[in-house]
Parts: structure tokens; sequence; C-alpha cells
């Protein structure tokens, strides 16, 4: 199994360089491949603006569309582990809720595209923080019951859900609502190397939190005492991974907007190749996420004039190959 885990990684490896490489190349305005070696090799282009499209624009839009659904992925197989929930997602804690009322609130109140992923931003973080706020102030209840966790991320979820239908309702539907829904329904249209600069320091420490703690989160099932016996501390390694996987989430909202299916699906279909094992499951989880996000971002770039919303992409292929997941299993295990 470990071979054929190192094997499968290589080639999805190699399967993500060249979808990388293929998705430069490609849009409206195509630029060869031999045109873009050469500019990503320093020595330009004869084709007119093609080395500022390349450069400026669908790098910055590459590199994120990458890390998005390397963290999304990787978020969701977190969470289906910690909660022991094959239908956790990345938002079970309300964390795109939340940012999503972030990123609607500083739209309507005119801010630039800086300062609506800044507030997005916050307002992700601030709901995993209202969760766990939550959690320790109802009397009776401890902080580390993961029950009253996702009880609390559904009451917070639904809060800023609400939050976002009002700002939707005060917008001015002829030039405010139609950017607002636009956002919501999730595009990397408007990624620059500036708006990186926001989100992905947060969405690579995530990543790198998850990737290291991959071999604990095995013994997440496990009991306190069962645990401490084996030297892990369960109530920091929850902690942690609730902060790396909600860190990523709101970070891939405040710049992108919402897209779903991603964390839900990857972490099957990787578990269906590889079985339960989060050393396998997570590492596996971040690059087929990746390779799935930057291929969908490109055929909704490619496929009409007007680019498609790429969370209406991922849902319609996601929900019929989760359906076909479920008659294949019988019924998803975590």
């Amino acid at each position: 199994m470990k071979r054929k885990f190192h094997l499968w990684m290589m080639i999805m490896g190699i399967i993500l360089l060249a979808s990388a490489l293929a998705a430069l190349c490609a849009g409206q305005f195509h630029v060869p491949a031999g045109d873009v070696i050469s500019i990503l090799a320093g020595k330009g282009s004869s084709i007119r603006n093609a080395e500022t499209t390349i450069r400026m624009v669908r790098i910055p839009r590459i590199v994120l569309t990458i890390l998005a659904g390397a963290g999304l992925s990787a978020a969701g197989a977190a969470f289906q582990s910690l909660f022991a929930n094959p239908l956790a997602t990345p938002d079970t804690l309300g964390t795109a809720n939340g940012a999503s009322f972030g990123a609607a609130f500083g739209i309507l109140l005119g801010l630039p595209a800086f300062g609506v992923q800044f507030l997005a931003l916050g307002m992700g973080v601030l709901a995993v923080l209202l969760v766990l706020f939550l959690t320790r102030a109802v009397p009776g209840i401890r902080s580390t019951s993961l029950i009253m966790v996702i009880l609390a991320g559904m009451v917070i979820s639904s809060m800023f859900s609400a939050l976002v239908s009002l700002v939707k309702y005060v917008a001015d539907p002829n030039d405010v609502l139609p950017v607002i829904t636009f956002w919501l329904m999730g595009s990397f249209s408007g990624t620059t190397m500036k708006s990186l600069t926001i989100g992905i320091p947060l969405i690579v420490a995530g990543l790198l939190i998850l990737f290291l703690m991959r071999y604990r989160m095995d013994a997440l099932s496990l009991s306190e005492d069962e645990a401490r016996s084996l030297g892990i501390n369960l109530p920091l390694t929850r902690g942690l991974i609730i902060f790396a996987a909600s860190a990523i989430t709101a970070s891939v909202v405040a710049l992108c907007g919402v897209i779903g299916w991603v964390g839900l699906l990857i972490p099957h279909i990787v578990r269906m190749i590889f079985g339960n094992s989060n050393a396998r499951v997570v590492p596996g989880s971040m690059l087929t996420g990746a390779i799935f996000m930057l291929l969908t971002d490109t055929v909704a770039r490619c496929a009409s004039a007007a680019e498609i919303p790429v969370s209406i992409l991922t849902a319609v292929i996601g929900a019929p190959v989760f359906i076909l997941l479920l008659r294949k299993t019988g019924g998803i295990q975590a």
C-alpha cells in the first residue's frame, strides 16, 4: 500500500504540473506552450501582451486555485476525521458563512477589493471564535465536547447566513446586489498578486499544520485517557486541527467566494483508493483537490465567453460523482 501511495503521489504530481502548464496556455487569449515556457524562463515572448497575461493574470489565479483546492480538501478530510462524520465539510463551524457575510457587507459598504477580502477573512475567523466561545459558555458542557462544537457551528452558520440574506435584501438591486450574488457563487477571476498576500499565509500555514498532524488524526476517535497513554494531547490536537482547517476555509472564501463539494467529495475519493489512514488521506486529498480545482477553474473560464462561476461546476460534477460513490460503497465510511 505504501509503494502504491508513493507511486500515486508521483503520478498526481506530474498531472498537476501538466495541468498548470495547460491552464497557463488556455483561455480566450491563447498562448502557445513554447511561449509560456519561454516567459517562465525569463526570456519573454514575441506575442504582444502574452507576458503580462501570464505573469499578472494567470499565474496568481493558478496559484490560488491550487492552494484553494488543496486547502479545502485537506480541511474536509480533517473535519471528517475530527467529528467522525463522513458528511463534515470545511464549513462545519460556520466559517464560510461568516466570511460570506463579511464580503457581502464589505461590498455593500463600497469597500475596495482589498478591504472586502480583509473583512471577509476577519468575519470568518470571528465565526470560529464565536463557536469556541459558545462551547465554553454553556454551563455543564465540556469545551472538548465535539457534539457541542458541531451544534454551535450550526447555530453560528445559520446566524451569519441570515445576515447575508439581510445584506442582500437592503442592497441596491441594480448595482450592488448582482456583485454580491456573483461573488457568493465563487470565482477566481479577481485574483491578483496583491490579493494573494492576504490569504496565502494562512492557507499555507493551515496546510502545513494539517500535514504535520496527519499521523495524530487517527487517534482522534480515542478517549482522552487512551490518547494520553500514547503520549497525545487530545485537546491540543483537536484545537490545532480546528484552527488550521478554519483558517484555510476563511482565507479561501475571503479570496474567491464560496466553493462547495470539494471538501466533501475529494477526501472520500482518496479514502476509496487508500483506505482510512489519515497519513495517506490528508496528503492525497491535498494533491487530488489541487488538480480537481485547477481543472474545474480552467473549464470555467474557457467553456464560454462569459466565465462560469466555479461553484456551479463543482456542484454539477460533485453531486453525481458523490451519488456514484454511495452506490459503489453502499454508504461511505469516514
